[in-house]
């Protein structure tokens, strides 16, 4: 039996929220661009994979790497296709996305005027972050298929939701932190319904 070819991947165009009123005067058309630029990466690297025998980039990478590539792909992607954001120049500065020339060098330690990127596995949007902070989230959620067998009949990585919410520090709960763990802060309860009520896209 042939395997199945590699698919290339494409988010659904009814996915998204028409009704959502998005700030920094992006669209909705950064966002498609954006998964799409994602899509069509691992695309073509796994197609080269593949074709020397060796493992998609979707099964090589750790949860935790897989999450950092994405998010540093989303945000370059965002920043190209934006009418006004462009990636934060200060290393682990934050937001990751800041509004051009409001800040020298467009960089800033930490600021308010942008968009802070997550990405994650959980379904709903829940993630940790480094500290909770009156913030722009926007949380892309992605699922990936490690399962199916044989290995070259997987699904590609797929962007399942994305949320765009403006949250403070009453959104969040302190996470305890273990004799070598860091600091960590997540949404609780009723700031994740919050982030969720503003939702740009679901799969479906």
């Amino acid at each position: 039996m042939s395997t199945p070819p590699m698919i290339r991947n494409s988010p659904n165009p009814s996915g998204f929220n028409t009704a959502l009123e998005l700030p920094f005067q992006l669209r909705l058309d950064d966002f498609k661009a954006a998964v799409q630029d994602v899509y069509d990466f691992f695309f073509d690297v796994n197609s080269a994979l593949l074709a020397k025998g060796l493992d998609r980039l979707d099964d090589t990478l750790r949860p935790a790497i897989m999450s950092g590539v994405l998010s540093d792909m989303l945000t370059a992607s965002l920043a190209k296709h934006s009418r006004v954001l462009t990636v934060n120049t200060y290393f682990n500065g934050h937001p990751d996305l800041v509004v051009r020339g409001h800040y020298a060098n467009n960089a800033v330690k930490a600021g308010d005027q942008g968009v802070e990127i997550k990405t994650t596995r959980k379904a709903g949007g829940a993630v940790d972050t480094h500290g909770a902070r009156d913030q722009w989230m926007c949380v892309f959620v992605y699922a990936v298929d490690n399962e199916t067998e044989p290995a070259r009949a997987r699904r590609p990585m797929t962007f399942t939701e994305i949320y765009l919410g403006q949250v403070g520090l009453d959104d969040f709960r302190r996470n305890a932190r273990g004799e070598l763990g860091t600091r960590t802060a997540t949404l609780h309860a009723q700031g994740i319904a919050k982030l969720r009520r503003s939702w740009i896209y679901r799969q479906g």
